[in-house]
């Protein structure tokens, strides 16, 4: 059971909250090592706390993570701060860059060959959002953890 803290006016927060986060920066490696932590981490959710977490919610947070840090490490000039965080019956996978210019989704067409990686979060996500930070932006994609319709 995870450690509880007691807040300035000793209270005791409802719940700890279930996260990691991880510094990228860049090379060759970066990308996987970000997949490869998503799944750990959403294998310990299941594991350690005992949430259904479905395969598809694995598979589409690797995906999500995929893309958001492949743009992340591509556009901004600096490390990259990747954040996985359990909210509600939700995965957020929230990204950090240094790049202050905020990603504008682009129309979809199949003529395009690559640069489709805002279409996909956005189409995979339950809810997105984009942040401008004091330096850079914050990026947050939201996944259900498990399928409604009952699939595993």
């Amino acid at each position: 059971m995870p450690s509880v803290s007691v807040g300035e006016d000793a209270s005791v927060p409802q719940e700890q909250a279930i996260q990691t986060t991880v510094a990228l920066e860049g090379g060759g490696t970066s990308i996987a090592h970000a997949r490869q932590h998503a799944t750990d981490f959403l294998a310990r959710v299941r594991a350690e706390h005992g949430l259904p977490v479905s395969q598809r919610a694995t598979d589409l947070t690797r995906l999500v993570v995929s893309e958001l840090i492949t743009n992340a490490l591509k556009y901004a000039p600096g490390p990259v701060l990747l954040d996985l965080r359990i909210a509600d019956d939700a995965v957020e996978v929230v990204v950090w860059d240094c790049d202050p210019v905020l990603p504008v989704p682009r129309a979809a067409d199949i003529g395009r060959v690559g640069q489709h990686g805002l279409e996909i979060v956005m189409a995979v996500a339950q809810g997105f959002a984009v942040q401008r930070e004091p330096v850079g932006k914050r990026i947050t994609a939201r996944i259900a953890l498990f399928d409604h319709s009952g699939a595993p």
